[in-house]
C-alpha cells in the first residue's frame, strides 16, 4: 500500500458488513485510523478485530445512525479519543421493496430515516470537526437507483435521490472552507444489503433474481463491495483534490445503456 491515507482519521458508517467493512480495510491499510460505526455492535467488533489483527488501526462504535443523540455522541466519542475527522464514508443504508402502489409508510419512513436524514447527521457533525481544520472529505453513498428509475422500489429510490441533491448542497456549502463532498452511485454490488432485493426480483427465487439482475449490466456480473472501496480510497484522498459535487456511478455500465 501507499499510505494515501497515512495519519489520518476516518469514520465509516455501516461498516460491519458489505461495502463499508470492505472500505474500511482498505483505508486502514492506507494508513488511516479507522472507527468503524455500525447498528450491530458485534459486526463493529469484528471487522475492528480483523483491522487490527493485520497491523491496522480501528475503533468499534455501535451507533443507530437515525438517532441524532447517537450521532452525536458517536462523533462525540470519536473527537474526544482521535482528536479528528478527516474523512467520513456515509455508507449505512436500508433498502426496501414497494412500488407506490403498495409501499409502506414504514419502507418510506426507514428509509429517509437512515439513508437520508443519517447522511444529514453524520456529516453535520464530521463537517463542523472538518472546517475547524480547514481540510475533509466526506463521500455519500447513493445508488444507480438515485438516477434511473428502478422498478418497485419508490422509497429506496426517493431516498438516494435526496443523498444525492444534498451532496450537491453541501459541496457548494463547504468548498470554500476546504471540505470536499462527493457521492458514489454504485450499481448492485451482492451484499447482504442486497438479497433482498434480488429475491423479490426473481418472485422469492434468488438465483432467478441474480440472473435477471446481471443481465441489465454490460460488464456482465454484478460488482464487489472492494471495488466499490477503491472508488471511495480516491475519493477520500488527495488525488480526487479537483473533485466536488461529483456523481460518480460505478455501475458496470448499467447506467450507459
Amino acid at each position: 500500500m501507499t499510505g494515501k491515507l497515512a495519519g489520518q482519521v476516518a469514520v465509516v458508517t455501516g461498516a460491519g458488513s458489505g461495502i463499508g467493512r470492505a472500505t474500511a480495510a482498505l483505508f486502514a491499510r492506507e494508513g488511516a485510523t479507522v472507527a468503524i460505526v455500525d447498528l450491530a455492535a458485534p459486526a463493529a467488533e469484528q471487522a475492528a478485530e480483523e483491522i487490527t489483527g493485520a497491523g491496522g488501526s480501528a475503533r468499534a462504535i455501535a451507533a443507530d445512525i437515525a438517532d441524532p443523540g447517537q450521532v452525536d455522541s458517536a462523533f462525540g466519542d470519536i473527537l474526544g479519543e482521535l482528536g479528528r475527522v478527516d474523512v467520513l464514508y456515509n455508507n449505512a443504508g436500508v433498502n426496501s421493496a414497494g412500488s407506490v402502489l403498495d409501499a409502506t409508510d414504514e419502507d418510506w419512513d426507514r428509509c429517509f430515516a437512515v439513508n437520508a436524514k443519517g447522511t444529514f447527521l453524520c456529516s453535520r457533525v464530521a463537517a463542523r470537526a472538518m472546517v475547524a481544520a480547514g481540510r475533509g472529505s466526506i463521500i455519500n453513498q447513493g445508488s444507480v437507483a438515485a438516477v434511473v428509475g428502478v422498478a418497485n422500489f419508490a422509497s429506496y429510490c426517493a431516498s438516494k435521490g435526496a443523498v444525492v441533491a444534498l451532496t450537491r448542497s453541501m459541496s457548494v456549502d463547504l468548498a470554500p472552507r476546504g471540505v470536499r463532498v462527493n457521492v458514489i452511485c454504485p450499481g448492485t454490488v451482492y451484499t447482504p444489503l442486497m438479497e433482498p432485493m434480488l429475491r423479490a426480483r426473481g418472485n422469492g427465487d434468488m438465483a432467478a433474481g441474480l440472473a435477471l439482475t446481471t443481465a441489465k449490466y454490460p460488464i456482465g456480473r454484478l460488482g464487489t463491495p472492494e471495488e466499490i472501496a477503491a472508488v471511495a480510497l480516491f475519493l477520500a484522498c488527495d488525488d480526487s483534490s479537483f473533485l466536488t459535487g461529483s456523481v460518480i456511478t460505478a455501475d458496470g455500465g448499467m447506467t450507459a445503456q
